[in-house]
């Protein structure tokens, strides 16, 4: 089983969990007010809930971009020898920050 579909399942049975607790927990206490079967249905659901949330953090794909001080280095060079040759260096800035949110945005 993939990485992907292990986790939809987990969260479907969680969901599915989740909804059992909650519907139990109003049926156990119409039923006959039984104290013990709606705070097991209780922990039932704030467990799936716990766990869906655990499951939700670890799972996320999106990594942090770490920074690289040669790269920047480089960088600030090009600009640099761009700006000596005789462009804006306002204009150039912009462009690069332009290029740097358009990189953030169209990242998979």
């Amino acid at each position: 089983m993939s990485n992907s579909r292990a986790v939809r399942v987990i969260r479907l049975v969680c969901i599915v969990c989740f909804v059992g607790g909650i519907a139990s927990m109003i049926a156990a206490s119409l039923a006959d007010n039984n104290i013990g079967a709606v705070l097991t249905a209780g922990s039932i659901s704030a467990i799936a809930a716990i766990v869906l949330l655990a499951v939700s953090t670890v799972a996320t794909t999106q990594r942090s971009v770490e920074f690289d001080d040669a790269d920047a280095e480089i960088l600030e060079t090009n600009i640099r020898r761009i700006v000596d040759a005789g462009a804006n260096e306002t204009n150039v800035r912009d462009l690069v920050r332009r290029a740097v949110e358009l990189g953030r945005r169209t990242r998979p």
